[in-house]
């Protein structure tokens, strides 16, 4: 019997875990202001995070319902017996320009140096001025230092968001004073390895990545990406107090240091994972199976 079948298992029980809490808000039809954004901005279904992968180059032994898997083929194991495994060409010839575009981006991102100083505020962009624009703010929250109180703090920091998928939910008044004008067709030149987003988007580039992402990357990608977000959230103008979060007050001098803190941590789990990303990709690019592949029960 091989050994993969709990691996996994194990693989399913983590994504339960860590999912736990979403899932109990969604069974009491609430909402959860965190991690909504999980599975909304990045759109899957837990089903797929509980689904085991193991990764391009690797080959399991009897494994049938993997072999009726999108783009896994049947190969002959030395003994003989029948396998599973990932058709890489297939594979490429779907998705090779999101593999090659995921390599180009990851790769640039994981060779800049980080910037730590934008203390956040993103969030801050994204409702700025909307009370006197009458807009609704973007979460049902309320603001820890209501609207005047936030858009004086937009007003007296300096504001240098250099990742697109942000950038463009800013309010019109905040994107006139970002220093910044990050573009989709710029997004390899501009994204760097202390941004938030960049980082939590680990996770949607493991996602497209598919069936060639081992499922224990994929879910520390959305570990990192939900722990970044409660920290994102901590230090966004909402009191999410009710979460039983403490906030970032990235306002105030203690509150910035510890905003850059866990910025500066985060980003050291993001270029771990950048790593991994990359191997995928590259193991993908060279479109063959490594030599050597071994059933990966053995």
């Amino acid at each position: 019997m091989p050994a993969w079948p709990g691996r996994a298992a194990a693989h399913a029980a983590r994504a339960d875990a860590l999912t736990a809490v979403w899932r109990a808000a969604r069974d009491r039809s609430e909402k959860h202001a965190i991690e909504d954004f999980l599975f909304t901005y990045y759109p899957t279904r837990v089903s797929h995070l509980r689904r085991w992968h193991p990764g391009a180059g690797r080959v399991l032994a009897d494994a049938r319902e993997h072999a009726s898997w999108r783009w896994y083929s049947t190969v002959v194991l030395p003994d003989g017996a029948s396998g599973a495994t990932l058709d890489v060409a297939a594979f490429l010839a779907d998705r090779g320009d999101a593999v090659r575009y995921v390599r180009a981006l990851v790769g640039a991102t994981a060779a800049r140096a980080g910037t730590f100083g934008c203390f956040g505020l993103h969030e801050w962009a994204m409702v700025y001025r909307d009370a006197a624009a009458g807009r609704d703010q973007r979460h049902p929250l309320p603001l820890r230092l209501g609207h005047d109180g936030t858009d004086a703090v937009v007003e007296s920091h300096r504001v240098g968001c250099s990742h697109v998928d942000a950038y463009r939910f800013f309010t019109p008044e905040a994107r006139e004073v970002n220093q910044l004008r990050p573009t989709r067709e710029r997004q390899v030149a501009m994204e760097q390895p202390g941004c938030l987003h960049a980082n939590m988007d680990l996770y949607k580039w493991a996602l497209k990545l598919g069936p060639a992402v081992p499922g224990e990357l994929l879910l520390d990608a959305f570990e990192l990406a939900r722990d970044i977000r409660y920290t994102d959230m901590a230090a966004s103008p909402y009191d999410v107090s009710s979460y039983g979060v403490e906030a970032v007050a990235i306002e105030t001098s203690a509150g910035k240091a510890e905003y850059v803190r866990r910025q500066r941590g985060l980003a050291v789990r993001a270029q771990v994972l950048r790593a991994r990303l990359l191997d995928v990709c590259d193991t993908v690019l060279a479109g063959t199976v490594p030599a050597g592949t071994v059933p990966a029960g053995a």
